[in-house]
């Protein structure tokens, strides 16, 4: 009679918490009210909500009904640590009939006072989904020979698979959230990145292709970037979707160079399920990805004949097939291609489709290559001295005069991929503050330079690294002679000397 009366009192209990669930309140709100209910009808106290979180290996009290703040504050467990940390780790219930008699009972939140003095069961059971141990759920009740502690456990358990449910969603939200939050930011982070501002240069052929970005990068038309290899196409490609209406969209990019020919049509358009051998699942291809955004088509003149014609299709429908498949299926995704290529030569001797090119090619942008435009070139060696040092954690702050010289004076055949390339190396080799000539290149010292270096003697190739470490001495000392002394290790008598036989007037660098 007085177990049906029990299992009576559980089904009216598990009834009222049931309908706390399924109302709108917060997870911690909704736990605080379950502990309410277990008290009122169940005579359970002391209620805690532990949620395990394995990044961290912690747990932590998220609801402790029945204590104060502090308390709360104070119960962390690590896996493993106390009854809360041993039932997580294990993930099976415990059951401590007297808390003053178990040395397992750590007493963490110090919420019950002097528990020597008190009889006070402790009933802690996993929260579970399946295998995976979200937290746990504990209760407190006071001791008595008769308990039932197996019935306590089997009903509690109940509660925290209601709960793991709850866990979980939750669990499901704050990822969302979190992936959501974390696009945001990143997609900040790139429009900031390519902002057009922070594009590199002043010179007039950059100025007219910061103003062909900003005509054309809030319209939809299609974009033909013309250039040599290492010219910052995709730089230019990235900044005119992340300054258009499209920037909250999908930014896909493809090498149409890359791609082995009998590929790049399933990377394209994706392929259904069963096309060809290996086709085990449908596959979207780039276009559908970039569905509302940009595709970014590199190196566009490698295109194989055969898929030139199904570009075009999708420049005027806007719509394609997969491989494979018969469903048609419409795009709004808005085309910006890029070529090193000379494609007038290549539609003289039938590579490249003639109607294709008329199609891409509504707004051409070009990229002057960097000997186009010299006064660059400094500006590009600056900015790239300065990322690679604070990526190295390097102290370099500046180019010598020499060191200034021969960047200015070479043509840069590899464009601002070359001058990158030369940067970073400049930092890795230097040990200073100052880039002097011979960290650059070898190939910056030998071709077309101001003094070409092979044709110098032992001797005059000394003193004209003399002469550049006296110079970047008195700069960096503002023409202060005895600065300048000590920072070479020498005496102001002999550093005066030596300027006298280079004619180096140190009061030109007071300034």
């Amino acid at each position: 009679m007085a177990n049906t009366s029990r299992e009576l009192q559980e089904i009216a209990v598990l009834h009222e918490i049931s309908q706390v669930f399924s109302s709108s309140l917060g997870l911690k709100e909704l736990v605080h009210k379950t502990f309410e209910i277990l008290e009122m009808k169940m005579d359970m106290t002391h209620g805690t909500f532990r949620l395990f979180n394995p990044a961290t290996n912690e747990i932590t009290t998220e609801v402790a009904y029945g204590m104060t703040e502090e308390a709360k504050r104070r119960g962390k467990y690590k896996l493993g640590e106390g009854v809360t940390g041993k039932v997580i780790e294990e993930g099976e219930p415990k059951i401590i009939p007297r808390i003053d008699e178990d040395p397992l009972f750590l007493n963490k939140t110090r919420a019950r006072g002097d528990i020597t003095r008190k009889h006070i069961s402790f009933i802690c059971v996993p929260i579970k989904l399946g295998t995976e141990v979200m937290g746990a759920v504990s209760i407190d009740r006071a001791f008595a020979e008769e308990n039932d502690y197996a019935e306590d456990v089997r009903f509690l358990s109940i509660i925290a698979a209601m709960l793991a449910q709850s866990v979980k969603l939750r669990t499901i939200l704050e990822d969302e959230e979190h992936l959501l939050t974390e696009n945001i930011i990143l997609r900040d982070e790139l429009k900031e990145k390519y902002n057009i501002h922070n594009m590199i240069g002043n010179s007039g052929a950059m100025q007219l292709v910061y103003e062909n970005i900003i005509q054309v990068a809030r319209s939809n038309a299609t974009v033909l970037i013309r250039g040599e290899s290492g010219t910052g196409k995709e730089l230019v490609a990235h900044a005119i979707h992340y300054n258009s209406l499209r920037a909250q969209k999908p930014f896909v990019k493809i090498n149409c160079g890359a791609i082995p020919e009998n590929l790049i049509e399933s990377e394209l358009f994706g392929y259904e399920k069963g096309a060809f051998t290996g086709a085990t699942d449908r596959k979207k291809g780039k276009f559908e990805l970039a569905d509302g955004g940009t595709i970014f088509l590199d190196e566009i003149g490698e295109l194989p004949l055969n898929l030139q014609v199904r570009l075009l299709r999708v420049l005027q429908e806007k719509e394609f097939e997969r491989v494979g498949g018969i469903k048609t299926i419409k795009i709004n995704v808005r085309i910006v291609a890029a070529t090193n290529r000379n494609l007038e030569d290549e539609i003289a001797t039938n590579r490249f489709r003639e109607d294709l090119y008329y199609r891409l090619n509504v707004f051409p942008i070009y990229i002057p290559p960097l000997r186009e435009r010299k006064t660059d070139a400094l500006l590009l060696a600056e900015h790239f001295l300065q990322k690679y040092a604070k990526e190295n954690n390097k102290e370099i702050t500046r180019i010598s005069t020499l060191g200034i010289d021969l960047l200015n004076s070479y043509h840069w055949p590899g464009n601002v991929r070359e001058i990158q390339n030369c940067m970073e190396r400049a930092v890795l080799v230097c040990d200073g503050d100052t880039i002097q000539s011979t960290h650059l290149p070898p190939t910056l010292q030998r071709a077309d330079t101001v003094d070409v270096r092979e044709n110098l003697s032992l001797a005059h190739q000394v003193e004209h690294l003399e002469k550049e470490l006296i110079i970047d001495s008195l700069k960096k000392a503002r023409g202060i002679k005895s600065k300048a002394a000590k920072y070479l290790s020498t005496t102001e008598r002999i550093l005066g000397y030596k300027m006298r036989q280079y004619r180096i007037d140190y009061k030109r660098f007071r300034r």
